[in-house]
């Protein structure tokens, strides 16, 4: 992969958070190699066939219409309880032989090399990704002009797809194929039409956060600090009772408000985003078996897609996980930021921050956090 999933769907990271991001289409051709290695159609074979998948995380649509789960989930049981909503490969086949699209959703949950791309992703932009793949059998209708109301990624792993994408400069016609990547603002209206060949494509969905949600995060506490009292009785006979009590109660908010610390409420942000995260531990099994035995010398890593990102609380430190935050004295901040620094090292290179029983008892709890996993 290149320097980062951003760099990977965008050509370039920088360029596409100062010039691209929230205001035009953007185009970009990588090597085909790096977006099929994140689905390819043997992938998506697995997932149908050999995976015992189950909805709501697949469904299928045909003509522009969700087919109902009945018609290709089956039921079975798993120590003596039944399971609902398995999928039946045999029916979802012949479906999709008959015209059906095939949708993978939330791949981000449940499929390593996504997991890892979206996981990426999030912290570059700094906004919640999600993804889902589209399977298209050869000849199907794509769905009618329409726009989403958040932007999104789309990248073709397999065969082709026509796009007919409506910006500024009118109406382009964009033809998809494994290594193409294309990113469309929120709002902008779009059709993938029919198509003579099989495709699969991944659209990555950016839920982007906004300045108005920032804004009501951060007056949540001033409005919930508003005595919750009556109106008073008989306000619609005197409105201008009721409007003199609110402008004392706006101007009391209003004070407030130019009190707000800015740099305040944008740590609650951050500490927000980079605590809500989903879990993302491949390989976390193997990293506590060997966490007792790491010693100087063992290699570590930062695990791909996790943040380490340190705020101070007095004589503590918040280290930000992305799931999670630990709670840490402070005269661990040098070691960590030597930690933070350097994406692979070996205890022995925190020696001049941390004596060795320190430096061990500090990488084999991050080890176990999963902001670091043992090398191979």
């Amino acid at each position: 992969m290149p320097g980062s999933a951003l760099d990977l769907l965008s050509g370039d990271a920088q360029t596409f958070v100062e010039k691209v991001w929230a205001s035009r289409v953007h185009l970009h051709h990588a090597d085909p190699d790096e977006l099929v290695d994140q689905l390819s159609l043997d992938d998506a074979d697995t997932l149908l066939t050999s995976s015992a998948i189950r909805t709501p995380s697949i469904r299928l649509a045909k003509d522009g219409a969700v087919l109902p789960e009945s018609s290709y989930t089956r039921g079975a049981t798993l120590a003596g309880k039944p399971l609902t909503g398995l999928v039946d490969s045999r029916k979802a086949l012949a479906l999709f032989a008959g015209g059906a699209t095939i949708v993978f959703q939330g791949l981000h949950r449940y499929w390593p090399p996504i997991t890892r791309l979206v996981a990426e992703l999030e912290l570059e932009l700094g906004h919640p990704c999600q993804a889902n793949a589209y399977l298209t059998p050869p000849g199907a209708q794509g769905f009618a002009v329409h726009s989403d109301s958040h932007d999104v990624f789309v990248f073709q792993t397999a065969g082709s797809k026509q796009w007919e994408v409506h910006d500024s400069d009118g109406i382009q016609d964009v033809k998809l194929e494994p290594g193409a990547s294309m990113y469309l603002p929120t709002g902008t209206p779009h059709a993938a039409r029919a198509q003579e060949v099989v495709s699969l494509h991944v659209t990555v969905g950016i839920n982007q956060l906004t300045w108005r949600g920032l804004v009501q995060r951060s007056l949540a506490d001033l409005a919930d600090g508003v005595p919750d009292a009556h109106l008073p009785a008989g306000y619609l006979n005197d409105p201008g009772k009721l409007a003199e009590g609110l402008a004392d109660r706006l101007e009391a908010v209003a004070a407030q408000i130019r009190d707000l610390d800015a740099a305040a409420a944008v740590e609650a942000e951050v500490r927000r985003f980079l605590t809500g995260r989903s879990p993302r531990l491949a390989g976390g099994l193997h990293d506590v078996l060997a966490a007792d035995t790491i010693d100087d010398h063992t290699r570590l890593r930062r695990r791909p897609g996790h943040p380490c990102v340190l705020l101070a609380r007095g004589d503590r430190i918040d280290v930000l996980l992305g799931d999670r935050s630990l709670d840490v004295p402070g005269w661990l901040r040098p070691a960590l930021e030597e930690v933070r620094a350097h994406p692979e090292l070996s205890p022995g290179d925190l020696a001049e921050q941390l004596d060795p029983q320190s430096r061990l008892v500090l990488c084999r709890r991050l080890v176990r956090e999963g902001l670091l996993e043992v090398a191979p």
